[in-house]
This record gives structure tokens, C-alpha cells and sequence, in this order.
């Protein structure tokens, strides 16, 4: 259905964007005005009533009151599931460097975990245990030696330390260093996949939509090194159920790891402390250049 904009609508976008004219700061006078025309664009392609202007202020309302500072973060989970978080993404990353794949950071990050040592067993909760391992090479193949992997995920039972109190506050966290050869090796337990919260408005956006909470089991990484890109990315167990309907769109083809079973006498058991079977899971990565 064809709908015909009067002129005082069109005056009114004219003159938010006329106000913004003289921002100092050019970037920011540049994101202002084109945030004015999408959003009225918006507002005048489906024409909301007032009841439902207020019912979408009120979901971001809902959406602020949900984020507590520290672990729970609703406007970056919206963000993820409305796959805004992956575009940025794709627009910051266009460089073809033969650099790992990068994807979404995820809202339950926390800085400050434990510093351990190579091979170092970061799970503090039961789990089927495993060993991630590789290396961090530059494009050119040369290792990266002191690489700083930072690195989180959720226990067996889906939720992360932090969201659940129970858990103690470094498990399944921890930032490992790559050695002169650009070798880490973390030992911890084989990811799970598990629903994103849903007790708040991003839960009751997916419900009324029609999706799943659902993300396929995967292991975080944010990978520091001097002279070299920050990589935030993660490692999605090969073969899970939910790879092609993650609910916040993260999935790469180029990021699916096998974890493949070891028995208890394999060499790596005794090099890092296994005394049963265990699985393991290769993966290098590559770090483009600053």
C-alpha cells in the first residue's frame, strides 16, 4: 500500500538534521545525521501508532534495566541476535589477509581471569575433558611468540561463571601465552551448546518471532599480540546440532573444530596430566597484521 508523506513530515527530519549541522566532531556529526534519516525512514515506512512507539521505547527501557555493568549485557545480546553485531563485524574485517575468521565477542566476557600456564586444566566443574591445542602463526607462517589467548566458556550446564553464582569465579576462564614456537595448549572440558538468556526483552523478542534461543557449542578466544590484530573468534564443536541456526548469526565454516577421543594412555595424557581418555582438538591460528 502506497502511502502519501505530507511535506510537514518530511520538514520535520529536515530539521533534526539541520540541528546536527554543526557538530565539532565530523565522524560523529556524519553517524548522527544518517542515525536521524534511517530512523525516521523507519517510523514513516510502517508508520507505528503511539501505542506502539511506546511499547518499543519501553522494550529498550526493559533492555537497560537488564544490563548490570559486569556480566549480563541485554543491548549486546540484542545486538547479536538481530545479527547487527555480525555485520559490524563483516564491515571491520573486509581485509583478505589469510587471517582466522573472526565473529561476534558475546556479552559475557570478563577481564581480569586467571593467568596459567601452558596446558593448565582452567575447569573447575565437571565435564567430558579435553585438550584445545595449536598454534598462533603470523600470515607468512612465522609463530607468534607471546601471544596472550584470552579465553572463555560455559560449564556442562550452558551458563557461563559470573551469570551462574555457583560456579567459582575463574572456571572455564583463563588467559594462556604461546611459548617461542607459538604453541598453546588449554586443557578444560569439551564445550556444550546452550540457549541464550531469555528471562528478559530479548527472550520475549525471540519468542514472539517465532525462534530458538539456541547457540552451538563453542569455545571463545581473543587472541593479543604485539604488531599484530586483536582476533576475537571461537572454535564451534564440528557437528553440532545448531551450527546453521545459531541465534546470534556467529557461525563460520572456517571456525568448526573435531574433538576426536583419546585413550589414557596416549602420549598427551601424561604430558598434561589426563589419568582417563580424553578429547582433543587442533586448531592454529592466524593473527593479521597491525
Amino acid at each position: 500500500m502506497e502511502t502519501n508523506h505530507t511535506a510537514a513530515e518530511a520538514a520535520i527530519t529536515d530539521q533534526v538534521i539541520e540541528r546536527l549541522a554543526n557538530t565539532p566532531d565530523p565522524r560523529l556529526k556524519t553517524l548522527m545525521q544518517a542515525l536521524v534519516r534511517h530512523l525516521h525512514a523507519y517510523v514513516r515506512e510502517v508508520e507505528p501508532t503511539e501505542e506502539e512507539w511506546f511499547a518499543a521505547i519501553q522494550f529498550l527501557t526493559d533492555t537497560g534495566k537488564m544490563c548490570d555493568g559486569m556480566v549480563r549485557q541485554e543491548f549486546i545480546l540484542l545486538s547479536d541476535t538481530l545479527g547487527v553485531s555480525m555485520l559490524v563485524d563483516a564491515i571491520n574485517h573486509r581485509q583478505a589477509t589469510g587471517a582466522t575468521d573472526t565473529t561476534v565477542f558475546g556479552p559475557f566476557y570478563i577481564a581480569g581471569m586467571p593467568e596459567r600456564e601452558c596446558g593448565e586444566n582452567m575447569a573447575e566443574t565437571p565435564g567430558r575433558p579435553a585438550l584445545v591445542h595449536g598454534h598462533v602463526r603470523s600470515p607468512d607462517g612465522t609463530p607468534v611468540a607471546g601471544a596472550v589467548l584470552d579465553i572463555w566458556q560455559t560449564a556442562d550446564n550452558g551458563m557461563y561463571s559470573g551469570q551462574d553464582t555457583a560456579q567459582p569465579a575463574g572456571n572455564l576462564r583463563g588467559r594462556y601465552r604461546t611459548d617461542a614456537d607459538g604453541y598453546y595448549a588449554i586443557r578444560t572440558i569439551v564445550p556444550v551448546s546452550y540457549p541464550i538468556p531469555t528471562d528478559g526483552p530479548v527472550g520475549r523478542m525471540l519468542n514472539a518471532t517465532d525462534r530458538h534461543p539456541w547457540r552451538p557449542a563453542h569455545l571463545h578466544f581473543m587472541i593479543d599480540a604485539p604488531a599484530h590484530r586483536k582476533l576475537v573468534t571461537h572454535l564451534f564443536n564440528q557437528g553440532d546440532p545448531y551450527l546453521d541456526s545459531d541465534a546470534v548469526f556467529g557461525v563460520k565454516p572456517s571456525l568448526q573444530v573435531a574433538y576426536e577421543e583419546r585413550p589414557a594412555g596416549h602420549a598427551l595424557a601424561s604430558r598434561f596430566g589426563f589419568d582417563g581418555p580424553f578429547q582433543e582438538a587442533r586448531y592454529d591460528f592466524v593473527l593479521a597484521p597491525r
